[in-house]
Protein backbone atom coordinates (compact mmCIF):
# COMPACT_ATOMS: atom_id res chain seq x y z
CA UNK A 1 0.00 0.00 0.00
CA UNK A 2 1.33 3.42 -0.91
CA UNK A 3 0.09 6.87 -0.09
CA UNK A 4 -2.14 8.45 -2.71
CA UNK A 5 -0.38 11.18 -4.68
CA UNK A 6 -2.09 14.41 -5.62
CA UNK A 7 -3.64 14.26 -9.09
CA UNK A 8 -4.24 17.16 -11.42
CA UNK A 9 -7.95 16.70 -12.11
CA UNK A 10 -10.43 19.36 -11.10
CA UNK A 11 -10.84 19.55 -7.32
CA UNK A 12 -14.33 18.39 -6.43
CA UNK A 13 -16.32 18.58 -3.22
CA UNK A 14 -16.89 15.04 -1.98
CA UNK A 15 -19.44 14.12 0.66
CA UNK A 16 -18.76 10.84 2.47
CA UNK A 17 -21.58 9.18 4.39
CA UNK A 18 -20.25 7.21 7.36
CA UNK A 19 -17.34 8.00 9.66
CA UNK A 20 -15.96 4.55 10.34
CA UNK A 21 -12.44 3.45 9.38
CA UNK A 22 -13.63 3.03 5.78
CA UNK A 23 -15.05 6.54 5.50
CA UNK A 24 -12.06 8.04 7.31
CA UNK A 25 -9.62 6.32 4.94
CA UNK A 26 -11.51 7.49 1.86
CA UNK A 27 -11.70 11.03 3.26
CA UNK A 28 -7.96 11.04 3.88
CA UNK A 29 -7.06 9.71 0.44
CA UNK A 30 -9.43 12.01 -1.45
CA UNK A 31 -8.20 15.02 0.47
CA UNK A 32 -4.59 14.12 -0.24
CA UNK A 33 -5.54 13.85 -3.91
CA UNK A 34 -6.45 17.53 -3.78
CA UNK A 35 -10.21 17.37 -3.29
CA UNK A 36 -12.44 19.10 -0.77
CA UNK A 37 -14.02 16.53 1.57
CA UNK A 38 -16.85 16.58 4.10
CA UNK A 39 -17.24 13.52 6.32
CA UNK A 40 -20.74 12.96 7.73
CA UNK A 41 -21.33 10.67 10.74
CA UNK A 42 -24.64 10.11 12.53
CA UNK A 43 -22.99 9.30 15.88
CA UNK A 44 -21.29 11.88 18.07
CA UNK A 45 -17.84 10.45 17.28
CA UNK A 46 -15.91 8.74 14.50
CA UNK A 47 -14.81 5.11 14.39
CA UNK A 48 -17.90 3.03 13.61
CA UNK A 49 -17.41 -0.61 14.59
CA UNK A 50 -13.79 0.14 15.56
CA UNK A 51 -14.68 2.80 18.13
CA UNK A 52 -13.90 2.69 21.85
CA UNK A 53 -16.06 3.18 24.94
CA UNK A 54 -15.96 3.29 28.70
CA UNK A 55 -16.23 0.02 30.63
CA UNK A 56 -16.02 0.58 34.34
CA UNK A 57 -12.95 2.75 34.80
CA UNK A 58 -11.18 1.73 31.57
CA UNK A 59 -11.49 2.85 27.95
CA UNK A 60 -11.07 0.15 25.33
CA UNK A 61 -12.54 -1.12 22.05
CA UNK A 62 -16.32 -1.55 22.01
CA UNK A 63 -15.87 -4.74 19.96
CA UNK A 64 -12.99 -7.19 19.95
CA UNK A 65 -10.22 -6.54 17.43
CA UNK A 66 -6.87 -8.10 16.73
CA UNK A 67 -4.13 -7.24 14.24
CA UNK A 68 -2.19 -9.96 12.45
CA UNK A 69 1.39 -9.58 11.30
CA UNK A 70 0.06 -10.11 7.79
CA UNK A 71 -2.43 -7.22 8.10
CA UNK A 72 -0.31 -4.94 5.92
CA UNK A 73 -2.95 -2.27 5.29
CA UNK A 74 -3.62 -1.78 9.00
CA UNK A 75 0.07 -1.71 9.86
CA UNK A 76 0.90 0.77 7.10
CA UNK A 77 -1.88 3.09 8.21
CA UNK A 78 -0.52 2.88 11.76
CA UNK A 79 2.92 3.73 10.39
CA UNK A 80 1.52 6.77 8.58
CA UNK A 81 0.05 7.89 11.90
CA UNK A 82 3.40 7.37 13.68
CA UNK A 83 2.03 4.44 15.67
CA UNK A 84 3.96 1.55 14.13
CA UNK A 85 6.14 1.13 17.22
CA UNK A 86 3.11 1.09 19.53
CA UNK A 87 2.11 -2.49 18.68
CA UNK A 88 2.68 -5.43 21.00
CA UNK A 89 2.85 -8.92 19.48
CA UNK A 90 1.97 -12.20 21.17
CA UNK A 91 1.51 -15.89 20.45
CA UNK A 92 -1.91 -16.77 21.85
CA UNK A 93 -3.66 -19.99 22.84
CA UNK A 94 -7.01 -21.34 21.65
CA UNK A 95 -9.58 -23.24 23.66
CA UNK A 96 -12.54 -25.45 22.73
CA UNK A 97 -15.55 -25.97 24.95
CA UNK A 98 -17.30 -29.19 24.02
CA UNK A 99 -19.25 -31.86 25.91
CA UNK A 100 -19.21 -29.67 28.99
CA UNK A 101 -15.42 -29.50 29.18
CA UNK A 102 -12.75 -26.97 28.26
CA UNK A 103 -9.94 -28.27 26.05
CA UNK A 104 -6.79 -26.60 24.79
CA UNK A 105 -6.34 -26.66 21.00
CA UNK A 106 -3.19 -24.56 20.75
CA UNK A 107 -0.74 -26.95 19.08
CA UNK A 108 -0.51 -30.20 17.15
CA UNK A 109 -0.09 -32.40 20.22
CA UNK A 110 -3.22 -30.96 21.85
CA UNK A 111 -5.09 -31.40 18.59
CA UNK A 112 -4.19 -35.09 18.47
CA UNK A 113 -5.39 -35.48 22.07
CA UNK A 114 -8.70 -33.71 21.43
CA UNK A 115 -11.28 -36.17 22.90
CA UNK A 116 -14.44 -35.47 20.86
CA UNK A 117 -12.96 -36.83 17.62
CA UNK A 118 -11.26 -40.07 16.73
CA UNK A 119 -7.92 -40.13 14.97
CA UNK A 120 -9.35 -40.54 11.45
CA UNK A 121 -11.79 -37.66 11.93
CA UNK A 122 -9.00 -35.49 13.31
CA UNK A 123 -6.95 -36.12 10.20
CA UNK A 124 -9.96 -35.27 8.04
CA UNK A 125 -10.51 -32.05 9.98
CA UNK A 126 -6.85 -31.07 9.66
CA UNK A 127 -6.90 -32.03 5.99
CA UNK A 128 -9.94 -29.83 5.37
CA UNK A 129 -8.22 -26.83 6.92
CA UNK A 130 -4.98 -27.42 5.04
CA UNK A 131 -6.81 -27.94 1.75
CA UNK A 132 -8.88 -24.78 2.20
CA UNK A 133 -5.74 -22.77 2.98
CA UNK A 134 -4.30 -23.72 -0.41
CA UNK A 135 -7.34 -22.94 -2.54
CA UNK A 136 -6.76 -19.97 -4.85
CA UNK A 137 -9.92 -20.10 -6.97
CA UNK A 138 -12.28 -19.04 -4.18
CA UNK A 139 -15.04 -18.13 -6.65
CA UNK A 140 -15.52 -21.82 -7.44
CA UNK A 141 -16.65 -22.26 -3.81
CA UNK A 142 -19.40 -19.65 -4.06
CA UNK A 143 -21.79 -22.07 -5.76
CA UNK A 144 -21.36 -24.75 -3.08
CA UNK A 145 -23.29 -24.65 0.22
CA UNK A 146 -20.81 -24.51 3.08
CA UNK A 147 -22.47 -27.46 4.85
CA UNK A 148 -22.17 -29.68 1.77
CA UNK A 149 -18.52 -28.77 1.27
CA UNK A 150 -17.57 -29.40 4.89
CA UNK A 151 -19.43 -32.73 5.01
CA UNK A 152 -17.58 -33.84 1.89
CA UNK A 153 -14.10 -33.04 3.16
CA UNK A 154 -14.42 -33.49 6.91
CA UNK A 155 -17.00 -36.26 7.06
CA UNK A 156 -20.46 -36.36 8.65
CA UNK A 157 -19.32 -36.86 12.26
CA UNK A 158 -16.77 -34.07 12.23
CA UNK A 159 -19.30 -31.79 10.59
CA UNK A 160 -21.95 -32.56 13.21
CA UNK A 161 -19.59 -32.34 16.21
CA UNK A 162 -17.39 -29.42 15.23
CA UNK A 163 -18.39 -27.48 12.12
CA UNK A 164 -22.17 -27.32 12.51
CA UNK A 165 -22.15 -25.80 16.03
CA UNK A 166 -19.58 -23.24 14.91
CA UNK A 167 -21.57 -22.34 11.79
CA UNK A 168 -24.77 -21.95 13.79
CA UNK A 169 -23.00 -19.82 16.39
CA UNK A 170 -21.76 -17.42 13.70
CA UNK A 171 -24.62 -17.58 11.19
CA UNK A 172 -27.65 -19.10 12.90
CA UNK A 173 -29.97 -20.83 10.45
CA UNK A 174 -28.52 -18.65 7.71
CA UNK A 175 -25.66 -21.14 7.42
CA UNK A 176 -27.95 -23.09 5.08
CA UNK A 177 -27.77 -20.35 2.45
CA UNK A 178 -24.09 -19.56 2.98
CA UNK A 179 -21.46 -20.64 0.50
CA UNK A 180 -18.23 -22.55 1.12
CA UNK A 181 -16.34 -19.33 0.36
CA UNK A 182 -17.22 -18.27 3.91
CA UNK A 183 -15.10 -20.97 5.55
CA UNK A 184 -12.35 -20.46 2.96
CA UNK A 185 -12.04 -16.75 3.79
CA UNK A 186 -11.93 -17.48 7.51
CA UNK A 187 -9.13 -20.02 7.13
CA UNK A 188 -7.27 -17.98 4.51
CA UNK A 189 -6.91 -15.01 6.85
CA UNK A 190 -5.17 -17.13 9.46
CA UNK A 191 -2.79 -18.65 6.91
CA UNK A 192 -1.62 -15.47 5.18
CA UNK A 193 1.42 -15.15 7.40
CA UNK A 194 2.45 -18.75 6.81
CA UNK A 195 2.27 -18.23 3.07
CA UNK A 196 4.56 -15.23 3.45
CA UNK A 197 7.21 -17.36 5.15
CA UNK A 198 6.40 -16.88 8.83
CA UNK A 199 6.30 -20.06 10.88
CA UNK A 200 3.43 -18.89 13.02
CA UNK A 201 0.92 -16.08 12.93
CA UNK A 202 1.34 -13.49 15.64
CA UNK A 203 -1.54 -11.54 17.13
CA UNK A 204 -1.03 -7.90 17.96
CA UNK A 205 -2.73 -4.98 19.64
CA UNK A 206 -2.13 -1.27 19.73
CA UNK A 207 -1.21 0.03 23.17
CA UNK A 208 -4.25 1.94 24.34
CA UNK A 209 -6.52 0.17 21.84
CA UNK A 210 -8.05 1.54 18.66
CA UNK A 211 -8.93 4.76 20.49
CA UNK A 212 -5.31 5.85 19.90
CA UNK A 213 -5.44 5.13 16.18
CA UNK A 214 -8.79 6.88 15.79
CA UNK A 215 -7.59 9.91 17.73
CA UNK A 216 -4.47 10.22 15.59
CA UNK A 217 -6.42 9.62 12.39
CA UNK A 218 -9.06 12.23 13.23
CA UNK A 219 -6.33 14.73 14.06
CA UNK A 220 -4.71 14.19 10.67
CA UNK A 221 -8.03 14.61 8.88
CA UNK A 222 -8.72 17.87 10.66
CA UNK A 223 -5.23 19.20 10.02
CA UNK A 224 -5.48 18.33 6.32
CA UNK A 225 -8.73 20.27 5.99
CA UNK A 226 -11.37 17.54 6.01
CA UNK A 227 -14.67 18.94 7.32
CA UNK A 228 -15.83 16.41 9.93
CA UNK A 229 -19.47 16.63 10.94
CA UNK A 230 -20.61 14.22 13.63
CA UNK A 231 -24.20 14.20 14.92
CA UNK A 232 -25.23 14.44 11.26
CA UNK A 233 -27.78 11.72 10.39
CA UNK A 234 -28.77 11.86 6.71
CA UNK A 235 -32.43 12.10 5.67
CA UNK A 236 -32.15 11.99 1.89
CA UNK A 237 -29.63 12.13 -0.95
CA UNK A 238 -30.80 13.54 -4.29
CA UNK A 239 -29.29 14.92 -7.49
CA UNK A 240 -30.68 18.05 -9.11
CA UNK A 241 -30.84 18.92 -12.82
CA UNK A 242 -27.51 20.71 -12.64
CA UNK A 243 -25.79 17.55 -11.39
CA UNK A 244 -25.31 18.80 -7.85
CA UNK A 245 -25.84 16.37 -5.00
CA UNK A 246 -28.08 17.57 -2.19
CA UNK A 247 -27.66 15.77 1.13
CA UNK A 248 -30.40 16.56 3.62
CA UNK A 249 -29.45 16.23 7.29
CA UNK A 250 -32.11 15.47 9.89
CA UNK A 251 -32.83 17.79 12.78
CA UNK A 252 -31.46 16.37 16.04
CA UNK A 253 -29.92 17.51 19.30
CA UNK A 254 -27.22 19.37 17.36
CA UNK A 255 -29.19 20.63 14.36
CA UNK A 256 -32.30 22.57 15.36
CA UNK A 257 -33.73 22.25 11.85
CA UNK A 258 -33.11 20.12 8.76
CA UNK A 259 -30.06 21.24 6.79
CA UNK A 260 -29.05 20.57 3.19
CA UNK A 261 -25.43 20.31 2.08
CA UNK A 262 -24.33 20.32 -1.56
CA UNK A 263 -21.61 18.18 -3.12
CA UNK A 264 -20.15 17.36 -6.51
CA UNK A 265 -19.82 13.69 -5.57
CA UNK A 266 -21.14 11.46 -2.77
CA UNK A 267 -19.72 8.18 -1.44
CA UNK A 268 -21.93 6.05 0.80
CA UNK A 269 -20.01 3.74 3.14
CA UNK A 270 -23.06 2.81 5.23
CA UNK A 271 -24.93 -0.56 4.94
CA UNK A 272 -26.82 -1.34 1.76
CA UNK A 273 -30.42 -1.12 3.00
CA UNK A 274 -30.08 2.46 4.28
CA UNK A 275 -28.45 3.51 0.99
CA UNK A 276 -31.47 2.27 -0.97
CA UNK A 277 -33.76 4.09 1.45
CA UNK A 278 -31.86 7.40 1.38
CA UNK A 279 -31.38 7.61 -2.40
CA UNK A 280 -34.82 7.62 -4.10
CA UNK A 281 -33.44 8.26 -7.60
CA UNK A 282 -31.51 4.98 -7.82
CA UNK A 283 -32.47 2.58 -10.59
CA UNK A 284 -34.59 -0.47 -9.87
CA UNK A 285 -31.55 -2.68 -10.50
CA UNK A 286 -29.46 -0.77 -7.97
CA UNK A 287 -32.21 -0.97 -5.37
CA UNK A 288 -32.64 -4.70 -5.96
CA UNK A 289 -28.93 -5.32 -5.43
CA UNK A 290 -28.77 -3.14 -2.35
CA UNK A 291 -31.85 -4.62 -0.73
CA UNK A 292 -30.73 -8.13 -1.65
CA UNK A 293 -27.75 -8.00 0.72
CA UNK A 294 -28.59 -9.69 4.02
CA UNK A 295 -26.73 -8.78 7.19
CA UNK A 296 -25.94 -10.41 10.48
CA UNK A 297 -26.06 -8.16 13.51
CA UNK A 298 -24.21 -8.52 16.78
CA UNK A 299 -24.97 -8.34 20.47
CA UNK A 300 -21.57 -8.10 22.15
CA UNK A 301 -21.19 -8.03 25.92
CA UNK A 302 -18.01 -6.65 27.49
CA UNK A 303 -17.07 -7.82 30.98
CA UNK A 304 -14.42 -6.38 33.25
CA UNK A 305 -13.41 -9.09 35.73
CA UNK A 306 -11.19 -9.25 38.79
CA UNK A 307 -9.63 -12.54 37.65
CA UNK A 308 -9.01 -14.19 34.27
CA UNK A 309 -11.32 -16.94 33.08
CA UNK A 310 -8.76 -19.00 31.15
CA UNK A 311 -5.42 -18.73 29.32
CA UNK A 312 -7.20 -18.73 25.94
CA UNK A 313 -7.63 -15.69 23.72
CA UNK A 314 -10.47 -17.44 21.87
CA UNK A 315 -12.62 -20.23 23.24
CA UNK A 316 -14.73 -21.81 20.52
CA UNK A 317 -17.97 -23.37 21.71
CA UNK A 318 -19.65 -26.46 20.25
CA UNK A 319 -22.14 -26.96 23.11
CA UNK A 320 -25.37 -24.96 23.28
CA UNK A 321 -24.62 -21.47 24.54
CA UNK A 322 -26.31 -18.07 24.25
CA UNK A 323 -23.11 -16.50 22.89
CA UNK A 324 -20.87 -17.38 19.94
CA UNK A 325 -17.51 -17.60 21.68
CA UNK A 326 -15.50 -16.29 24.61
CA UNK A 327 -12.87 -13.73 23.67
CA UNK A 328 -10.52 -13.07 26.57
CA UNK A 329 -8.68 -9.94 25.52
CA UNK A 330 -6.41 -10.04 28.55
CA UNK A 331 -4.94 -13.32 27.26
CA UNK A 332 -3.48 -11.16 24.48
CA UNK A 333 -3.29 -7.67 25.96
CA UNK A 334 -1.09 -6.83 28.92
CA UNK A 335 -3.32 -6.57 31.98
CA UNK A 336 -1.77 -3.22 32.85
CA UNK A 337 -4.00 -1.82 30.08
CA UNK A 338 -6.97 -2.88 32.22
CA UNK A 339 -5.63 -1.94 35.62
CA UNK A 340 -4.58 -5.53 36.34
CA UNK A 341 -8.04 -6.87 35.59
CA UNK A 342 -9.35 -9.12 32.81
CA UNK A 343 -11.41 -7.98 29.81
CA UNK A 344 -13.75 -10.53 28.21
CA UNK A 345 -16.06 -10.23 25.20
CA UNK A 346 -19.12 -12.44 24.71
CA UNK A 347 -20.32 -11.91 21.14
CA UNK A 348 -23.58 -13.26 19.76
CA UNK A 349 -24.18 -12.93 16.02
CA UNK A 350 -27.87 -12.61 15.18
CA UNK A 351 -30.12 -11.72 12.22
CA UNK A 352 -30.67 -7.98 11.85
CA UNK A 353 -34.24 -8.29 13.20
CA UNK A 354 -33.44 -10.54 16.19
CA UNK A 355 -35.23 -9.81 19.46
CA UNK A 356 -31.98 -9.92 21.41
CA UNK A 357 -31.02 -6.62 19.76
CA UNK A 358 -33.85 -5.05 21.76
CA UNK A 359 -32.90 -6.65 25.09
CA UNK A 360 -31.57 -4.48 27.91
CA UNK A 361 -28.13 -4.95 29.42
CA UNK A 362 -29.77 -6.55 32.47
CA UNK A 363 -31.64 -9.04 30.27
CA UNK A 364 -28.52 -9.93 28.29
CA UNK A 365 -26.56 -10.37 31.51
CA UNK A 366 -29.25 -12.68 32.91
CA UNK A 367 -29.02 -14.78 29.73
CA UNK A 368 -25.23 -14.84 29.31
CA UNK A 369 -23.86 -15.18 32.82
CA UNK A 370 -25.34 -18.59 33.79
CA UNK A 371 -23.78 -20.12 30.67
CA UNK A 372 -20.45 -18.45 31.34
CA UNK A 373 -20.47 -19.74 34.92
CA UNK A 374 -21.13 -23.28 33.68
CA UNK A 375 -18.06 -23.02 31.48
CA UNK A 376 -16.00 -21.43 34.27
CA UNK A 377 -17.36 -22.58 37.66
CA UNK A 378 -14.83 -20.46 39.56
CA UNK A 379 -16.52 -17.27 38.28
CA UNK A 380 -18.67 -15.59 40.93
CA UNK A 381 -20.77 -12.44 40.85
CA UNK A 382 -18.26 -10.56 42.97
CA UNK A 383 -15.66 -11.02 40.22
CA UNK A 384 -17.74 -8.96 37.76
CA UNK A 385 -16.73 -5.31 37.98
CA UNK A 386 -18.57 -4.07 34.88
CA UNK A 387 -20.95 -5.46 32.26
CA UNK A 388 -21.95 -3.48 29.18
CA UNK A 389 -23.61 -4.49 25.91
CA UNK A 390 -23.10 -3.19 22.37
CA UNK A 391 -25.83 -3.82 19.79
CA UNK A 392 -25.43 -3.32 16.04
CA UNK A 393 -28.12 -4.47 13.61
CA UNK A 394 -26.06 -4.61 10.43
CA UNK A 395 -22.48 -5.73 10.88
CA UNK A 396 -21.46 -8.33 8.32
CA UNK A 397 -23.04 -9.17 4.98
CA UNK A 398 -23.98 -12.84 4.65
CA UNK A 399 -21.84 -14.55 1.96
CA UNK A 400 -24.76 -16.29 0.30
CA UNK A 401 -24.47 -18.59 -2.72
CA UNK A 402 -22.86 -16.87 -5.71
CA UNK A 403 -22.47 -13.79 -3.56
CA UNK A 404 -19.93 -11.88 -5.66
CA UNK A 405 -22.39 -11.82 -8.56
CA UNK A 406 -24.93 -9.87 -6.53
CA UNK A 407 -22.94 -7.25 -4.62
CA UNK A 408 -23.57 -3.60 -5.51
CA UNK A 409 -21.08 -1.98 -7.85
CA UNK A 410 -18.96 0.96 -6.74
CA UNK A 411 -20.47 3.17 -9.45
CA UNK A 412 -24.24 3.42 -9.22
CA UNK A 413 -26.76 4.25 -11.94
CA UNK A 414 -26.59 7.89 -10.82
CA UNK A 415 -23.53 9.85 -12.04
CA UNK A 416 -21.52 11.01 -9.05
CA UNK A 417 -23.00 8.62 -6.47
CA UNK A 418 -20.77 5.78 -5.29
CA UNK A 419 -21.15 2.84 -2.93
CA UNK A 420 -18.09 1.67 -1.00
CA UNK A 421 -19.08 -0.52 1.93
CA UNK A 422 -18.19 -3.79 3.60
CA UNK A 423 -20.66 -5.79 1.50
CA UNK A 424 -18.09 -5.50 -1.29
CA UNK A 425 -15.50 -7.54 0.62
CA UNK A 426 -15.97 -10.71 -1.41
CA UNK A 427 -12.65 -12.51 -0.85
CA UNK A 428 -12.02 -11.91 2.84
CA UNK A 429 -13.57 -11.57 6.26
CA UNK A 430 -14.79 -8.34 7.82
CA UNK A 431 -11.95 -6.76 9.80
CA UNK A 432 -10.10 -3.47 9.93
CA UNK A 433 -7.42 -4.60 7.47
CA UNK A 434 -9.94 -5.63 4.82
CA UNK A 435 -11.85 -2.39 5.34
CA UNK A 436 -8.76 -0.28 4.66
CA UNK A 437 -7.92 -2.47 1.70
CA UNK A 438 -11.41 -1.90 0.29
CA UNK A 439 -10.96 1.86 0.57
CA UNK A 440 -7.58 1.74 -1.19
CA UNK A 441 -8.83 -0.49 -4.00
CA UNK A 442 -11.95 1.63 -4.55
CA UNK A 443 -10.00 4.87 -4.77
CA UNK A 444 -8.91 4.57 -8.44
CA UNK A 445 -12.56 4.34 -9.50
CA UNK A 446 -13.39 7.50 -7.56
CA UNK A 447 -10.38 9.43 -8.82
CA UNK A 448 -10.98 8.29 -12.41
CA UNK A 449 -14.42 9.82 -12.17
CA UNK A 450 -12.83 13.10 -11.06
CA UNK A 451 -10.52 13.06 -14.09
CA UNK A 452 -13.46 12.26 -16.36
CA UNK A 453 -15.32 15.26 -14.93
CA UNK A 454 -12.42 17.55 -15.87
CA UNK A 455 -12.20 16.06 -19.38
CA UNK A 456 -15.92 16.54 -19.90
CA UNK A 457 -15.72 20.12 -18.62
CA UNK A 458 -12.92 20.89 -21.10
CA UNK A 459 -14.91 19.32 -23.92
CA UNK A 460 -17.99 21.34 -23.02
CA UNK A 461 -15.93 24.54 -22.79
CA UNK A 462 -14.32 23.91 -26.19
CA UNK A 463 -17.69 23.21 -27.73
CA UNK A 464 -19.07 26.42 -26.28
CA UNK A 465 -16.08 28.37 -27.61
CA UNK A 466 -16.60 26.87 -31.05
CA UNK A 467 -20.25 27.91 -31.02
CA UNK A 468 -19.27 31.45 -30.08
CA UNK A 469 -16.76 31.64 -32.96
CA UNK A 470 -19.35 30.41 -35.40
CA UNK A 471 -21.81 32.96 -34.11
Amino acid sequence: MTATSVNHSKPLHWGILGGGILGMTLADRLRRAGHRVTLLEAADHLGGLADAWQLGDITWDRHYHVTLLSDNYTRELAAELKLADEYEWRVTRTGFYTDGKLHSMSNSVEFLKFPPLGLINKFRLAGTIMYASRIKDWKSLEAIPVADWLRKWSGRKTFERIWLPLLKAKLGDNYQQTSAAFIWSTIARMYKARRSGMKREMFGYLRGGYARLLEAFEKRLVESGVDIRCNSPVNEVTRDDAGTWNVSLAANGTLSAPTTLQFDRVVATIPCGPIAQLCPQLSAEDVTRLRGIEYQGIVCASLLLKQPLSPYYVTNITDDAPFTAVIEMSALVDKSEFGGRSLVYLPKYVPANHELLQASDVEVQALFLPALKRMHPHLIDDDILAFRVSRVKQVVALPTLNYSQHVPATKTSLPGLFVVNSSQIVDGTLNVNETIRLAEESLPTLLADSSAALTQEKTDAEASADRELVA
